[in-house]
């Protein structure tokens, strides 16, 4: 028995199939080779295209198949992971209407800022556990001010895992943490917030049938099954944010356990039973996959947005030609501390750590007598562990204190330098696991359709591939100090 899971990255589709019975990894594919495109028409607007998703998943599904180690007709369910807060909008014939507006879009800044003074701090914090920001409600606000014409086109509004199952299945549904992710959820009332959608004056109509995370989305219809390769009639039993996903794909489901990504963002994630928030919503606080109105498990959420961006961007500007393991190995080379050598990844959008300012990613203390490609590549991934730094010491002043840290041995977490600087820095030891985004959302799919009776059994078989003690600790934290003062005078 077979599960599939789709995860929708903002650089490309990964897909998966997990054997049930082991909870291993069979086969996995990932559509494009390169880096899709973030559109930016304008400063501060990021956008793709829905149907671009679509077309890239059904490609790396075949991919998946053509690896031939497993029969496609023997997958028994699907579940998907997606980018968070991205804002998809159709038409009643489920016709895309615009390109989506995605996680690291800036331009809904002003309108979340007006929607949180008028709905009242305190109420919006104590309710929503956030300012409404730059979410996916505040985008769709942004859409009814300036693009009247699709607005008033719009049957459903959904996040981008919803539009991958409604083009499975032909349904759209969402769920307590899709609608909290998108700053649509009252969690003191338990309802879809009447606080949001009259302070932008939002149809009702636009939120789709509510389901339970686990449970059928929809089930494959026929056409697609054909296409793919795979059993019509399967249901898509799972759904989740990428962040919420990865901390079910490293087991993190109880209050206390921590979970950290480094992809195209940078994500430390945190499992609480309070409805805790950050009195300048510079963490975030959704619904996590386990939470139920008897049982309030919460993600506290810390994200920045240039992380891998900011990676990639080096490489193309410095090392086009190298690979990242290349460039891991330069970092290396170079000494702690990258010989004063200083980078603020903040070039990607808005920050909500830093109260939504926007400093631009910077280089600083650039010596042209001592410095070279491996400072620069060791002083980006230092910067961006910096950052984390910065945002796990707002989490802690939050309440979160982490004794350890997991994450999927991916992305940065591939850089021996990334991750020996990051459990250095934050002083917290890290558990690395070979666990993905697309393997989590396929056991996920094994606790939604049933296969697993919770989602612990999901997770027996998970093993620790390295554990990460800090060892240089005393050295980093003056050169994290100094990176923070520069940080201070950047936001003035």
């Amino acid at each position: 028995m077979y599960l599939l899971g789709i995860d929708i990255g903002t650089s490309s589709i990964k897909v998966a199939v997990v054997d049930a019975n082991s909870q291993k990894c069979v086969a996995t594919a990932q559509y494009p080779d390169q880096e899709t495109e973030i559109k930016s028409v304008k400063a501060g607007w990021a956008e793709q295209s829905p149907l671009d998703w679509w077309h890239n998943m059904q490609k790396a599904i075949l991919k998946l198949n053509a690896t031939k180690l497993f029969n496609p007709k023997d997958i028994s369910a699907i579940g998907i992971a997606y980018q968070m807060h991205g804002l998809v909008v159709v038409d009643k014939d489920q016709n895309v209407l615009r390109d989506s507006i995605i996680w690291c879009d800036s331009r809904a800044v002003e309108i979340g800022d007006k929607a949180f003074d008028k709905i009242g701090h305190e109420k919006a914090l104590s309710n929503l556990l956030n300012s409404p920001g730059n979410f996916t409600a505040s985008k769709l606000a942004w859409i009814k001010e300036n693009e009247p014409n699709v607005y008033q086109k719009i049957d459903k509004i959904m996040l981008p895992g919803d539009f991958i199952a409604m083009k499975l299945t032909g349904e759209i549904t969402t769920s307590i943490s899709a609608l909290s992710e998108g700053i649509f959820w009252d969690f003191q009332k338990d309802e879809i917030s009447k606080d949001v959608m009259d302070c932008y004056g939002l149809d009702y109509n636009f939120i789709p049938k509510v389901n339970k995370l686990f449970s059928s989305h929809g089930v494959l219809k026929e056409g697609i099954a054909k296409l793919l390769g795979l059993t019509a009639g399967i249901p898509v039993a799972y759904k989740s944010g990428d962040q919420p996903n990865n901390a079910l794909s490293l087991n993190v489901l109880k209050p206390g356990e921590v979970a950290a990504t480094a992809g195209t963002s940078g994500v430390i994630y945190g499992v609480s039973d309070s409805l805790t928030y950050d009195n300048q919503s510079r963490v975030n606080t959704f619904a996590h996959v386990t939470y139920a109105p008897t049982e309030k498990n919460t993600g506290v959420l810390l994200c920045i947005n240039g992380t891998g961006s900011m990676y990639r961007w080096a490489k193309h500007t410095f090392a086009p030609k190298s690979t990242y393991q290349e460039l891991n190995h330069l970092a290396n080379q170079a000494p702690i501390g990258s010989k004063g050598l200083k980078v603020l990844p903040f070039g990607n959008g808005a920050e909500r750590m830093l109260n939504n300012k926007f400093t631009g990613a910077q280089l600083l203390g650039i010596d042209l007598n001592i410095h070279n490609q491996s400072d620069i590549f060791r002083a980006v991934q230092e910067g961006i562990v910096f950052s984390f730094r910065y945002g796990l010491d707002i989490m802690r002043e939050n309440g979160m204190k982490p004794k350890v840290i997991r994450a999927g041995r991916a992305n940065l977490f591939l850089s021996d330098v990334f991750a020996q600087t990051f459990v250095d820095v934050t002083g917290v030891p890290v558990e690395l696991y070979e666990n993905d985004g697309s393997v989590g959302a396929a056991l996920g799919a094994g606790i939604g359709a049933g296969i697993f009776k919770t989602a612990e059994e999901a997770f027996t078989q998970q093993e620790v591939i390295k554990t990460l003690i800090p060892k240089n600790s005393e050295e980093y934290e003056p050169i994290y100090q100094e990176w923070k003062e520069l940080l201070i005078k950047a936001l003035k």
